[in-house]
Parts: C-alpha cells; structure tokens; sequence
C-alpha cells in the first residue's frame, strides 16, 4: 500500500488541528466563568431586535446570534457557540485559498496558524463583529483570486455574496473592496469586467437595505466609525509611540513567528506577482490602523482585515522552513489551548494583585442587585445612563418582568439603548442608577427624587452605584 504523499499529510494534519482546537473550546464553554461582557450582551439584544442595521455596526452578528439562541436558548453557552464554529470556517477558507495559491503544504500552514493565533483564541470566547468578517474576507479573496486565474459566473457570485455578507459583519470590510480597486490596476489582480460587475450588484443587492437603514436612522452606524472608531470626532493627541506600539501588537495578534514571517515576506513583493497580490490586501488595514492610532487611540484588532492575507503569505514563507513552522505553530498553540483554559478560573486567575479577567466579571451581580433593590422599593422600571449596566440589565434581568430604559437625551443618541430604548413619558415613578451620587440631573427642577440604595461593585467595576427613586416627570421638561 503507498503511503499518503506528504501534501495529502499536511492537509490532513491541518484538518485534525482545525477539528481538535474547535472541539477544545466548544468543550470548555459550559465551564467559563466569566460573565458576558458589554458587547456580547448587547449584541444578544439585536439578536432579539431583528434589524438591516443597529447604532454602531451593520446587523449580520445580530442575526447570527438570534439563530444560535433560537436554536440553543439565551443562555451565555448558545451566545458563544457560533465563534468557535466561525474561526474553524475561516480557517477551512484559507487552507483551501492557500492550497491554490502555492500548494497543499502552504495552505495547511495558513489555516493552521490562523486557528491557533492567539487573537482568535480570545475572539472565540467575546463575541466581535471582526469573526463573521473575517471569515467572509476569507471566502471573498478566495473567490477574487480564482477569478485571477479564470472568469466564472459562479466564483463571482461567490465574491459578491462574500464581500455583501462581509459588509453586514463590518463596515472594515471595506478595506476588501478598495484592495480589489487597487489589484485590478495590476496584471496579477485585475479579473474581468463580466465578473466584476456581476459580484458588485450582487453584493451593493445585499447591501442596500443596512444602507437605506443608515439613512432612516441619521446615519448613527457611519457616525460612531468616523468620530468615535476614527477618532476624528475628537481633538488630535498625535503620538508616535502609540502607532508603533499597535503595530507591534499585531506580533500578538498572529502570532510572533507567524506575523514575523508574514513581514518577511513583504519583501518578496518584487519577485513574486501572488506576495504583489496578498500585500495590496494586507497593508491598506495596517497603515490606517497606524495613521489612526499617530492621531488618537486605536485598538489592535482594527487592523484584523489585513490578517487573512497575512496568513497566507505566512504559509508560504514557512512551507519549505519546518523549524520556524513547528515553533510558530507551538506557539500559538500552547497560547490557544491557555487561554480559555484560564476563563475557568476567571473568578480567581491573578497576575500578582490584579484579576486579569476583572472586566469580565461582577456584571451579572451588579443587573441582579438592581432587581433587588427595585423589589424593595415596589418600583417595576429600570432606567439608566450608562451603556454597560443597560447591556447586562437587559440581558441579566431578561425574564424579571422588569421594564428597562435608557436615560433619555437631548440631540444626538449616545450609544444603542438611548437610540432604541429611550424613557417615554408617563406617571409614576421609576428607579435610575448610575455613579453619580447626586443621582439624574432632572429637567424639571419640581421632580426630585430620593437615594434608596448604594453599593459597590465588585469585579469589573469598583465604583459605587447609587439607585434613587425618582419621578419619571425628572427626566422631561414641564411642558
């Protein structure tokens, strides 16, 4: 009998790493005990608020969620599921790519060091807009570099899906479709026009709706990008340290050895038309990411576009050093199998004094003290300021029967409760936390309340919180 060759090999050791790592983190999730964090709750929310769009990004990881809770209930294990499902999606997506592009062993590489990065660990347990995307930039330069070697209707309709469903993931997305613009100025990149235009309607066909969305909704989506993602809403604070050192934590995102060899390969740019390809779609993210944070703080993830392409390119500079390819991947794998290993004991894990999953914990006992306190006082409606205790009211108090809403605010909503799920007018009274121990600054000065409880959290935050009994009339002016 022949033995299998050793491409058939690594495609197969790949698959089993995919496969494993997956079934590692599905299997730890009835163990974790941090609570949901601000983001994931109110992404559950538009999970149960079905929309084309919400206040700060499109509404694909809404629907998702609602399909995991649909099928699996509102418990925090349904909400985490799909993320794990996600990542080994994409990592499928770029072993195949990889394959096309420079062969099995490279593929297996790409899609290995992708479902160990250290990022994706930690992205498959908090739900992020940036795991749906990825795995449709993934799909999409697949799909966009077969239509390179080839033109297919099929494969350009599987571009405009990819690129559409990407934009209702994240409007980063974007990033894909200027790439494209610029590789179809070179020989390697350009497909043809039948092909692009076909998956450009069909993907503006999948677009339109979160577009008209926007529009009927003040463009709320396109505002939070510019002024609170780009920072361009606010005063400058240039700093060069800052963007060298977002830069830098893209080692971490990845990988060390795994970006290292991802850099080295830029410089191949010259030589080789497919490093040419993956580099127009790989550096457009990082330089705005480093434009952005030399302006005003910035997030490492924002540059998670550039990192599909990156491991593609990685593959190829480790697929003939089996060396650098063992201890990249030994890396990120000791890193991936850590990590949510380490969310078990989130209650108690420290790095000297400091809990390092502080953030992530207290939420839920925070919402369930709130509920106390409104039973207490005989009041049965929550309302509220701060975006993070209305994220994991709603979500925590779900089945209280207790009405939750947002402080109502003049102008501009600040944030997807106080746009959605503002205080309307009425009689009675009402129950308002937040940190200040002045408690609401009412509108009509007639309409004061009274301080009913105070307590201080544990865990994620360590402020007081102050609930007060007050008038639902404070928070709308007399008439």
């Amino acid at each position: 009998m022949r033995s299998a060759a050793p491409s058939d090999r690594a495609t197969t050791w790949a698959l089993t790493c995919v496969a494993l790592v997956t079934l590692y983190r599905l299997a730890l999730l009835p163990f974790d005990a941090a609570d949901l964090y601000t983001d994931d709750a109110q992404y559950w929310l538009w999970g149960q608020e079905l929309a084309w769009g919400y206040y700060s990004k499109p509404p694909l990881i809404g629907w998702i969620l609602r399909l995991a809770t649909a099928i699996g209930g509102d418990g925090m294990i349904a909400i985490r599921a799909p993320l794990p499902l996600l990542h080994a999606a994409t990592a499928l997506a770029i072993l195949a790519t990889g394959r096309a592009m420079f062969g099995p062993r490279a593929g297996a590489i790409a899609g290995a060091a992708y479902v160990t990065a250290p990022a994706v660990a930690v992205a498959s347990l908090l739900v992020s807009t940036d795991t749906p995307m990825l795995l449709c930039i993934a799909l999409a330069l697949g799909a966009h570099w077969r239509l390179t070697r080839v033109s297919s209707a099929g494969w350009a309709v599987v571009l405009g899906l990819a690129a559409g469903l990407g934009m209702l993931a994240k409007y980063a997305m974007l990033y894909f479709a200027f790439s494209a613009v610029l590789a179809a100025l070179t020989q390697a990149g350009r497909i043809a026009w039948r092909d692009a235009l076909l998956a450009l309607g069909v993907g503006l066909a999948l677009v339109a709706p979160n577009l008209w969305w926007n529009y009927v909704n003040s463009f709320s989506a396109v505002t939070h990008v510019v002024d609170d993602n780009a920072g361009l809403g606010h005063a400058a604070s240039y700093d060069l340290g800052r963007a060298l050192g977002l830069l830098a934590a893209q080692f971490a995102v990845a990988g060390p050895v795994i970006f290292g060899a991802y850099l080295i390969g830029l410089g191949r740019v010259r030589r080789d038309p497919r490093v040419g390809y993956l580099a127009l779609f790989s550096l457009p993210p990082l330089v705005v990411l480093f434009l952005v944070a030399l302006r005003s703080d910035a997030n490492a993830n924002w540059a998670a576009a550039a990192h599909v392409p990156a491991f593609l390119l990685a593959g190829l500079m480790l697929r003939d050093r089996p060396r650098w390819t063992l201890a990249g991947l030994a890396i990120n794998l000791a890193l991936t199998l850590a990590l949510p290993a380490a969310s078990l004991f989130a209650t108690t894990f420290r790095i000297g004094d400091d809990l390092v999953f502080r953030r992530y914990l207290g939420r839920a006992e925070v919402s369930r003290h709130i509920a106390e306190v409104a039973g207490e006082a005989g009041l049965d409606t929550i309302v509220s300021g701060d975006r993070s205790t209305l994220a994991d009211a709603f979500y925590t108090l779900r089945d209280s029967g207790l009405s939750i809403y947002a402080e109502p605010v003049a102008g501009f909503p600040p944030h997807h409760y106080a746009q959605k799920h503002p205080l309307p007018p009425g009689p009675g009274d009402v129950l308002f936390v937040g940190t200040s121990p002045t408690g609401p600054d009412c509108r009509d000065p007639a309409a004061r309340g009274e301080e009913v409880a105070r307590w201080r959290a544990s865990g994620y935050s360590t402020r007081e919180f102050h609930a007060w009994r007050v008038p639902r009339a404070c928070f709308f002016a007399p008439d």
